[in-house]
C-alpha cells in the first residue's frame, strides 16, 4: 500500500502512520522526524529548516522534495510506505507524481481547530530520544520525565499555543486543498476523529479495508 495521510497539525497522523506501518508492514516515512533530526544534527538541511519550523510556517518545498525523494529510494520501500507529513502542499503533490513517487490512498482525518489546540497544547517531547507523550492521552509513567531515558520532557516550541494557531491557518491554506486534489483523482478516503487512539484507528482500518 502507497499511503498519504492528510490532516491538520495534530489530528493524529503520526500515531496512526505508526499503527498502520506495523499492520501493513510497510515503513513510515515521516517528514517531521526526519526534519527534526536535521534539526538536531544541525545539517546544512537542518539549519535551513529551522527558522522554518520554529514560527509554524513550512519548509520550502524544494528542501522537502529532496530528502523524501532519498528516502523513498532505499530498498525498505519497494513494497509500499506511508507518507505522513508530505505532501503539504498542491506543487509538493505534483512533484510527487512527476517524480514518478505513487500515491494510491490519500486518507483524511478529519477534526476541529478548537480540539487540535486543546490536544497540542497537552503534547510533550524528550529532548534526547525524541520519544512523544501527551499529559491526557499518552502521558510517561512518572509525570514529565520520559519512560526511555529518564529525561525531563519539554514543549516543543511548534506546540506553543499561538504557534499551533499559526500552523492551523498555514494548514487551511496550504494544505487543506490537497483534498480537492485527491478527490478529483478518486483516491480520497475521510473519516472523522474520535476521541481515542483505539477507536479512530478501527475506523481508519474499515476505510482501507484492512
Amino acid at each position: 500500500m502507497k499511503l498519504v495521510l492528510l490532516g491538520a497539525p495534530g489530528a493524529g497522523k503520526g500515531t496512526q502512520a505508526q499503527i498502520l506501518s506495523e499492520k501493513l508492514g510497510v515503513p513510515m516515512i515521516s517528514t517531521g522526524n526526519i526534519l527534526r533530526a536535521a534539526v538536531k544534527n544541525e545539517t546544512p538541511v537542518g539549519l535551513r529548516a529551522k527558522a522554518y519550523m520554529d514560527s509554524g510556517e513550512l519548509v520550502p518545498d524544494e528542501v522537502i522534495i529532496g530528502i523524501m525523494r532519498e528516502r523513498m529510494a532505499e530498498p525498505d520501500c519497494a513494497g509500499g510506505y506511508i507518507l505522513d507529513g508530505m505532501p503539504r502542499t498542491i506543487t509538493q503533490a505534483e512533484a510527487l507524481d512527476t517524480g514518478g513517487v505513487e500515491v494510491e490512498t490519500a486518507l483524511t482525518i478529519e477534526i476541529s481547530d478548537e480540539e487540535i489546540i486543546a490536544r497540542m497544547s497537552g503534547r510533550r517531547v524528550c529532548p534526547d530520544c525524541g520519544e512523544t507523550y501527551h499529559t491526557v492521552y499518552e502521558p510517561p509513567d512518572k509525570p514529565g520525565v520520559c519512560d526511555k531515558c529518564g529525561r525531563a520532557l519539554t514543549i516543543r516550541r511548534d506546540d506553543e499555543p499561538e504557534t499551533v494557531k499559526n500552523r492551523l491557518k498555514v494548514y487551511h491554506a496550504e494544505t487543506e486543498p490537497l483534498k480537492d486534489f485527491y478527490a478529483a483523482r478518486g483516491k480520497l478516503l475521510t473519516v472523522e476523529n474520535r476521541d481515542g487512539i483505539a477507536e479512530t484507528t478501527k475506523i481508519i482500518f474499515e476505510a482501507l479495508g484492512i
